[in-house]
């Protein structure tokens, strides 16, 4: 048996992500026999919104580094201010449904990515209960069945977001950064929805840095896949389905050869709760994340006073 396992998480936060970011990235998986995990942006893309956050420490640098005119060109970074926003799966239910078709997993990234992004932390519960709502109807009206299970954008949880989770059902969510599954504790209470966080550096994070030069890239992921433990990757449509294409090739046939074990999210989480009591419990957290701008969330500690005393939420 393969002693590394990884599963590959996919965010697709745009239209033109959506539009040519997931059929090459649909293709290149299935050429290679890989299924992944496919998070899509539901709603209005008004990525050019995110201009708001030039006075965010660290978002001019990441600017520089990751070329982001040429990764998402100019009229994606206009959409929301000089027009409206396109949204998105009703522009494009068959790309969307072609990549259930051809087996990969399909869940929800969020309605409005940049409004999640940026604002949920000044949601109150029923604004969060509101969009989140947003995004299950229109993945409903893609897909004609109901989500199970959603990756928030830009790493964004509280225990709002946490809660809505809870009432919708999901059999997991991938809203942090971390190292194991685990059951997230915030706001005084523990939540029954499984956390899987991506557990590896994305490649925008790293991109343009000196102490990661592009060609040790892939060496350096391969250095960093943990045995015996699941490596969750987090990759972008725009990024690593468009102007990183030829290096996520790359990636993919190192991992391949290393005879690596591949699994969903969700084929993660089924094996995960198998044995509940053996997931720990720990605190969702607020930090940040080195190539990153903004504060995003966290794994924390294990409470085991909480799993002891019968903290841990039963399903």
């Amino acid at each position: 048996m393969p002693d590394i396992a990884l599963a590959i998480k996919i965010d697709v936060d745009t239209d033109r992500g959506t539009r040519i970011g997931v059929p090459r990235l649909v293709g290149l998986l299935n050429e290679f026999g890989i299924h992944g995990s496919f998070y899509f942006s539901l709603g209005p893309d008004n990525t050019g919104r995110a201009l708001r956050r030039i006075f965010r420490p660290g978002f001019l640098r990441k600017v520089r580094r990751t070329s982001v005119v040429s990764t998402y060109g100019i009229r994606t970074l206009l959409n929301g201010v000089l027009w409206p926003g396109p949204k998105v799966a009703r522009r494009n239910p068959g790309i969307l449904r072609a990549a259930q078709a051809r087996g990969h997993e399909v869940a929800i990234h969020c309605y409005d990515h940049i409004r999640w992004q940026d604002g949920l932390h000044r949601m109150a519960l029923d604004e969060v209960r509101r969009e989140f709502a947003r995004a299950r109807r229109e993945f409903e009206w893609v897909f004609e069945e109901p989500a199970r299970a959603a990756a928030a954008a830009g790493w964004q949880a509280n225990a709002d977001s946490l809660a809505v989770y809870d009432e919708s059902g999901l059999l997991y969510g991938s809203d942090t950064r971390g190292t194991t599954p685990f059951f997230p504790h915030a706001g005084g209470q523990t939540f029954r929805t499984l956390q899987i966080p991506t557990t590896l550096p994305t490649l925008d994070e790293l991109l343009g840095r000196p102490d990661f030069p592009d060609d040790g890239l892939v060496d350096h992921y391969v250095s960093l896949l943990q045995r015996n433990e699941i490596n969750v990757l987090t990759i972008h449509a725009e990024i690593e389905g468009m102007v990183k294409y030829d290096w996520f090739r790359e990636f993919l046939a190192r991992a391949v050869s290393m005879r690596m074990q591949f699994l969903t999210l969700a084929e993660v989480a089924r094996n995960v709760l198998r044995a509940p009591h053996t997931v720990p419990v720990c605190e969702l957290l607020a930090g940040e994340i080195e190539g990153r701008s903004g504060t995003l969330a966290l794994q924390g500690n294990a409470l085991p006073d909480l799993a002891q005393a019968g903290g841990r939420p039963s399903r």
